[in-house]
C-alpha cells in the first residue's frame, strides 16, 4: 500500500509576479508569466532546481533500475516500417532494436537486405538530430530529406545522390508542417516554409504567412521561385503535391487544425497555366486519393460525417457532376489507397481495422485478410503495383509488416517481429461506458489472462480526445513492461477524437469540450465501479492534448485519482494561442479572445482550476525545454501552481527533459528514460511492488 503519510517534499521556491490580464471585464493573475521567458537565467535556475528535486526522488525508488532495464529488453527488437517503391528502388526505415534513431534503408526490392541510404545517428553523438522526412525523385536519382534538432518542428532539407550517397550544396530553411514533392523530370520540388524568426524568437514566435516554393537542384534557397502565397490569410497554408502521373500541382490549402480545407491545381504541362480553384470554400475536409488524367478521386466527408469517396473530371467540375463512388458507411473511412487499379478503403469499426477492396467503378471487390483484431496501417503502393504493404498490430501484438497481393488477395507477413514479451499471456477486450449525457464510450482494456478476479488491481487510464485523431489499440514497449507488472492498460475513445467521424470530433470541441472530460471520468468511474480497481490503485495519463484532458480531469476530480501523468500538456488554455503555431487549435479549443469561448476556457483550463488548499493526488508532470509545439511554459507554470496549491504531502514534481521537444525524434534511450521514470513514479504513488 502508499505509505499514507509520505514525507514532505521541499520544492524550489517559485518567485510570484504581479502581472493580472483583463478578460471581457475579468481580471485574471498570472503569477508565473515570467517562466514563459524559457532562456531566462532565473527560467533555467528554476528548471535545474525543479530537475534535482524531481530525479532525486525519483532515484529513491527501489524499483526505478529494475523497470528501466526490463524496458530496455521490450524494446530491443528490430523494428521496420512500411516499404514504398520509387524509381525502381525501394525504401524503409529500420532500428535494429535499441538505435537512437531508425536508419533509412534502400534495396532493389523487399525481398533484399538493402544498404544504408542515411543515418542519421552519425548526425549528433547524444542521438538528439532525427530525420524529418524524405522525398525520392521520380526517377530514383535523388533523396530530399529533412532532419530536426532535439525535437523541433523546424526542419532543414538537403539533397542527396541516392547511388553514391553524397549531399549535394542544397540546403533548405525554415520548413515545418511541410513535405517536398519532386515534378516528374526531377529537376526540383515543391515545397512550403516560412520566413525566418526573428533572432531568438524561434521557440516562441507565432507560425504564420507560410508560403509554397519551387527549388530546382543546384540553386540557393533565395533563388526558390514563389508559386503561392496569401498575404491577406496569415492562418493559411499549402501542401504541393504533384500528381503521380507528373501532370498537375496540387495544392491543398489549410487553416489551422480546422477539419476543412480547398484545393488548387495547376497544370504542369501548360505554359504560364494559372492556379485554379477545384474546392474553393471551406466546407468539409478533401484529400486527392489520385488521378486519371483530368479525372480525379477524392476522399472527403462532404454530406457524409464519417467519410466517403467521390470522383469528378476537371473538365466538369461542378458539384452537380460528381459521382459517388463508395458512399458513407457505418463505418469510418479513415483512409483510401489506389494500387493494382482497385481502391483500398480502410474504415474504423470501433476503433479497430477494417479494409475493404473496390474496383475503380466503386463497386465491392472483397474485405481485405487482416492478421487477426487491430488495427492496419500503411497501405503503400501506386496504381500499377500488384501488391500493398501495411502494418499490423494490436495491445498484445507488436507492429509487423505485411504484403497483400491485389489480385489473388492473399495477405501473408514480410517482415514479422520478435520480442521478449509472451502475448498469449495476456488479453485485449473492449467494453462501452456511459458518460455524463448517455453517449456510449468505448474502452480497450488490456491485461493478463489470469487477473485475480475481485482484486484491486493498478490500472492506468490513456486518453486524447482531439483533433479528430483517432486513438486504437496498439502495442507498445510501456504499455506490455505495465501488464508485465500486474497492472490493467485501459484506453478511452473519447469524443473529439477521430473514432467515429465529424459529428464525434465536433462533439468535443471549442463549447463542447467538457464532454471530452466528462467522457474520461465516466471510463474511470466505471473503473473503479465495476471492482477492477479502486480510486487509490487508478492511475490518469495522456500526452499533449491528452497532457490537457489530464490537467482537467484532475482539477475538475482530484478524489476519483489515485496519481497522474501528463506529458507536453496544453495547460494555459488562456495563452495558448500566443505561441508558436497554437493559434491553429482555436478550432478545437475557441480562444479567449471570444467572449463565449473564454467563459468556456476559463471553466476547465487547468491552470486557471488549481484550488489553493486542496489534496491532489500524486502528479508527474513531464515537458521537453525544447518543445516548439506546445511550449514548456504551460507544463512550467502548471507545475509552479500545482505545488504551492497542495495541501498534502503527495507530491508534485516536473520532469524536464533536456535537449528534447513535443517528443517526435526523441531518441530511444530518452524514451526508456521517460517510460521508466513515469512507471517507477506510478509504481510507488500506487503501492506497487
Amino acid at each position: 500500500m502508499p505509505d499514507p503519510r509520505p514525507a514532505p517534499i521541499a520544492y524550489p521556491q517559485t518567485r510570484k509576479g504581479d502581472v493580472v490580464d483583463d478578460y471581457h471585464g475579468e481580471k485574471i493573475p498570472d503569477p508565473y508569466r515570467w517562466l514563459e521567458d524559457l532562456d531566462a537565467p532565473e527560467t533555467r535556475a528554476w528548471i535545474e532546481a525543479q530537475n534535482r528535486v524531481t530525479f532525486g526522488w525519483l532515484g529513491a525508488i527501489p524499483a526505478r533500475e529494475r523497470i528501466r532495464a526490463r524496458l530496455s529488453a521490450l524494446w530491443n527488437y528490430e523494428k521496420r516500417t512500411v516499404p514504398f517503391e520509387e524509381g525502381g528502388r525501394t525504401f524503409w526505415y529500420r532500428n535494429d532494436g535499441l538505435q537512437p534513431q531508425p536508419v533509412l534503408f534502400t534495396a532493389a526490392s523487399v525481398d533484399s537486405p538493402g544498404r544504408v541510404l542515411l543515418d542519421p545517428n552519425t548526425l549528433s553523438a547524444d542521438g538528439t538530430v532525427a530525420l524529418g522526412g524524405i522525398a525520392v525523385s521520380r526517377d530514383g536519382k535523388y533523396l530530399a530529406w529533412g532532419s530536426s534538432s532535439r525535437g523541433s518542428d523546424w526542419h532543414e532539407w538537403r539533397v542527396r545522390e541516392i547511388e553514391t550517397g553524397r549531399d549535394l550544396e542544397d540546403h533548405l530553411q525554415w520548413i515545418r508542417f511541410a513535405h517536398p514533392s519532386w515534378t516528374a523530370d526531377g529537376k526540383g520540388f515543391f515545397y512550403s516554409r516560412y520566413r525566418e524568426p526573428q533572432p531568438g524568437a524561434a521557440m516562441e514566435e507565432p507560425n504564420y504567412y507560410q508560403k509554397l516554393y519551387y527549388h530546382r537542384l543546384g540553386t540557393p534557397q533565395s533563388e526558390d521561385a514563389l508559386i503561392y502565397e496569401r498575404p491577406d490569410k496569415k492562418g493559411w497554408g499549402f501542401a504541393g503535391v504533384v500528381t503521380d502521373d507528373g501532370r498537375y500541382l496540387v495544392i491543398a490549402v489549410w487553416k489551422g487544425s480546422e477539419p476543412r480545407n480547398l484545393i488548387l491545381y495547376k497544370d504542369l504541362q501548360a505554359e504560364e497555366a494559372p492556379i485554379v480553384p477545384l474546392i474553393g470554400d471551406f466546407d468539409a475536409q478533401y484529400g486527392v486519393v489520385d488521378n486519371d488524367g483530368p479525372v480525379f478521386w477524392l476522399h472527403t466527408n462532404l454530406s457524409a460525417p464519417r467519410g466517403r469517396l467521390v470522383e469528378l473530371d476537371l473538365c466538369r467540375p461542378d458539384r452537380k457532376n460528381w459521382k459517388e463512388l463508395i458512399p458513407e458507411q457505418p463505418e469510418t473511412l479513415v483512409g483510401v489507397g489506389m494500387v493494382g487499379d482497385r481502391f483500398i478503403a480502410d474504415y474504423l469499426k470501433d476503433s479497430r481495422s477494417a479494409v475493404r477492396i473496390h474496383a475503380r467503378d466503386g463497386s465491392f471487390v472483397r474485405e481485405m485478410e487482416l492478421p487477426g483484431l487491430g488495427n492496419a496501417g500503411g497501405f503503400s503502393g501506386k496504381r500499377r503495383d500488384r501488391e500493398t504493404f501495411f502494418t499490423f498490430t494490436n495491445a498484445t501484438e507488436p507492429p509487423a509488416v505485411w504484403r497483400h497481393d491485389m489480385e489473388s488477395g492473399r495477405t501473408s507477413p514480410l517482415w514479422p517481429v520478435k520480442v521478449d514479451f509472451d502475448s498469449k499471456a495476456f488479453e485485449t477486450r473492449q467494453v462501452f461506458i456511459a458518460s455524463r449525457d448517455g453517449t456510449k464510450i468505448p474502452m480497450f482494456l488490456s491485461h493478463r489472462k489470469d487477473l485475480a478476479p475481485g482484486a484491486a488491481h493498478p490500472t492506468y487510464l490513456y486518453g486524447y480526445g482531439g483533433f479528430n485523431v483517432p486513438v486504437t489499440s496498439s502495442f507498445t514497449p510501456a504499455a506490455a513492461a505495465w501488464m508485465e507488472m500486474g497492472g490493467v492498460y485501459a484506453t478511452a475513445n473519447l469524443r473529439g477524437g477521430g473514432e467515429y467521424g465529424e459529428e464525434w470530433h465536433q462533439a468535443g470541441t471549442k463549447l463542447r469540450k467538457q464532454n471530452v472530460f466528462d467522457d474520461f471520468i465516466a471510463c474511470a468511474e466505471w473503473l473503479v465501479g465495476s471492482g477492477l480497481t479502486t480510486r487509490d490503485k487508478l492511475a490518469i495519463g495522456g500526452r499533449s492534448n491528452g497532457g490537457l484532458l489530464v490537467g482537467a480531469c484532475v482539477t475538475q476530480r482530484p478524489e476519483l485519482f489515485g496519481a497522474a501523468f501528463a506529458t507536453v500538456g496544453v495547460m494555459d488554455m488562456l495563452r495558448f494561442h500566443k505561441f508558436t503555431i497554437g493559434w491553429a487549435w482555436q478550432a478545437d479549443y475557441g480562444t479567449s479572445d471570444d467572449p463565449a469561448e473564454f467563459r468556456a476556457l476559463r471553466a476547465y483550463s487547468p491552470l486557471h482550476n488549481i484550488r489553493p488548499g486542496t489534496h491532489y493526488p500524486p502528479f508527474l508532470i513531464c515537458t521537453g525545454d525544447h518543445d516548439d509545439r506546445v511550449v514548456p511554459a504551460h507544463s512550467y507554470k502548471f507545475a509552479a501552481a500545482m505545488q504551492a496549491a497542495q495541501a498534502g504531502n503527495a507530491p508534485v514534481l516536473i520532469r524536464i527533459d533536456v535537449r528534447t521537444g513535443h517528443g517526435m525524434g526523441k531518441p530511444t534511450a530518452k524514451l526508456i528514460d521517460e517510460a521508466a521514470d513515469a512507471w517507477a513514479f506510478l509504481a510507488r504513488a500506487l503501492g506497487m511492488p
